[in-house]
């Protein structure tokens, strides 16, 4: 067998490490047991496509199509059905908390009082609520009344200043009568009318008397995890990219006997490094400077296939308001274009024209058609000149497949859906409700879109999978200025630039 299969075997255990880790993080109340089954569930895939790969040399015979697709959703229905039969329950999850809460307060010398959201009780005492309607004035906010609900304190009323203003006024004496005990919220009720909203928050717990020891642990930590995880990346890119180059890996005997070739495969690899590593710094520099508490960027090896899954940062604190959501959405994709345009335009320099085959795929780099995306047709044309003809193909350069791909991330991020960076820059502009209509349209058009371009099918089931609506700012009523929203307009047209295949009417243009 001269499958590489050691590293493949490697690569799967590192794939169930962050699995479980995903998993533990984000469903803590489980049992072990029911996380082990979940963990299973996820990992099934992976494992029966790692078995057929060991059974069978992809030279000789690749997956199957239904080999692949049949796991993957089966699996997928499955895991719902069990998250959605195993999830806790809020009732549960909110007495849990509060009894963790109360041990806590055993061991405390603090007398301030906790409320039990679990019970039916409303959340402020008489005299906190005199407190909170003390925080409303008649300048700022008319308070008609405040209601109850199970773990939010509903302050209905109407603005006498622009929302702004308000929530700054209102945040600050929230802030001094309860500490950081609430998230102060200011929202749209389903008639577009503002109203304030008091909730637990979530990140007190986090506030210790040794709290700077652990931050430093934490970090060094996380420094730690990100600098492993580059160096995965930067190993599974650098040998597809030998791949890619003409020169496949398939032993360790292989390497150890000619070292030197790893360097193939650091023109594809270092490139394409690059650009993730820019798009998420972009949004880890703009979070950074909203003084946001978020993770260091996280690279994603993959074993085969384009050796990354890409790369990703976590923000832990709330978006303050739509501005910050903006900002923080638009900095990756505008930071990574920025990035990708020379690498690619160096790349289509340094490519080969080739005649075009009708059959050619979206990731066939060895003939890729231009005419797919009118982006990459304006900027071949563009750097080859007369040289790209109307039926000329590309065989593209490692720096131009990293260069290529960069767009294809910044399009994917920029698909106006839910938490994925262009579902925050249709919330910030248009609002919340706005934003996740426009995120259903979206969606409907890649699907109608992948009739014509086959490959956009498995985007367009992913994207079906992704919630349209996006999490709302605490101040989720102000609106953007128009620099802002002419900007996010733009990084729209960019999205369909990139997507949509060259018009005959264009094509007839260009040549």
């Amino acid at each position: 067998m001269t499958l590489f299969w050691p590293a493949i075997l490697f690569w799967l255990a590192i794939l169930g490490l962050l699995t479980y880790i995903i998993l533990r993080r984000s469903i803590p109340l489980l049992s072990v047991g029911r996380l082990g089954a979940l963990w299973l569930v996820m990992m099934a895939p992976a494992m029966i496509w790692t078995l057929w790969e060991l059974l069978h040399p992809v030279k000789e015979q690749p997956i199957p199509l239904p080999l692949i697709l049949g796991p993957f959703f089966l699996c997928l229905l499955l895991y719902l059905f069990l998250l959605a039969r195993w999830r806790p329950s809020p009732q549960k999850s909110d007495a849990s908390s509060s009894a963790m809460q109360h041990r806590s307060e055993e061991h405390s010398n603090s007398t301030m009082p906790k409320p039990d959201f679990s019970s039916p009780k409303p959340p402020l005492n008489a005299e906190e609520e005199a407190d909170l309607r003390r925080c409303f004035s008649l300048s700022t906010y008319f308070l008609h009344k405040i209601e109850y609900r199970l773990q939010a304190v509903i302050c209905q009323g109407q603005l006498r200043i622009a929302p702004a203003q308000a929530y700054a006024v209102v945040e600050e004496k929230v802030r001094g009568v309860f500490g950081d005990r609430f998230l102060l919220l200011l929202q749209e009720d389903l008639s577009g009318k503002p109203f304030f909203a008091l909730v637990p928050n979530p990140h007190r717990q986090q506030t210790t008397t040794h709290q700077p020891a652990t931050r430093r642990k934490t970090t060094r930590y996380r420094y730690g995890l990100a600098l492993v995880l580059l160096l995965l990346t930067l190993v599974t890119t650098t040998l597809v990219g030998m791949g890619m180059a003409g020169f496949p890996v398939d032993s360790f005997e292989a390497i150890a006997q000619q070292p030197d070739l790893l360097r193939q495969g650091l023109p594809y690899a270092l490139p394409l490094l690059l650009i993730l590593g820019i798009h998420e710094g972009g949004h880890f520099g703009v979070a950074r400077r909203y003084k946001l508490n978020t993770s260091l960027p996280y690279f994603i090896p993959a074993p085969s296939f384009l050796g990354t899954f890409g790369a990703f940062i976590q923000i832990r604190s709330p978006m303050p308001d739509r501005k910050t959501l903006f900002d923080v959405g638009i900095a990756g994709p505008l930071a990574g274009l920025v990035a990708t345009l020379p690498l690619l335009a160096w790349g289509l320099a340094h490519s080969e024209v080739v005649p075009l085959d009708p059959n050619n795929g979206l990731l066939n780099f060895s003939a890729l058609n231009p005419r797919y995306s009118i982006f990459v047709m304006l900027l071949g044309r563009l750097v080859l000149g007369n040289e790209l003809t109307v039926n000329g193909a590309l065989a593209l350069h490692p720096v131009a497949i990293a260069g290529y791909l960069g767009l294809v991330v910044t399009a994917l991020n920029l698909m106006p859906i839910g938490q994925l960076d262009g579902g925050h820059l249709v919330h910030a502009m248009f609002g919340q409700k706005v934003g996740a209509m426009i995120g259903q349209v979206a969606r409907l058009l890649v699907l109608l879109l992948s009739l014509v371009q086959k490959e956009l099918l498995i985007w367009a089931i992913m994207l079906f999978l992704i919630p349209t609506v996006d999490e709302p700012a605490l101040n989720d009523v102000s609106e953007l200025d128009n620099g802002r929203d002419g900007l996010g307009l733009a990084a729209l047209a960019v999205l369909f630039l990139i997507i949509l295949p060259v018009p005959p009417v264009l094509a007839n243009l260009i040549f």
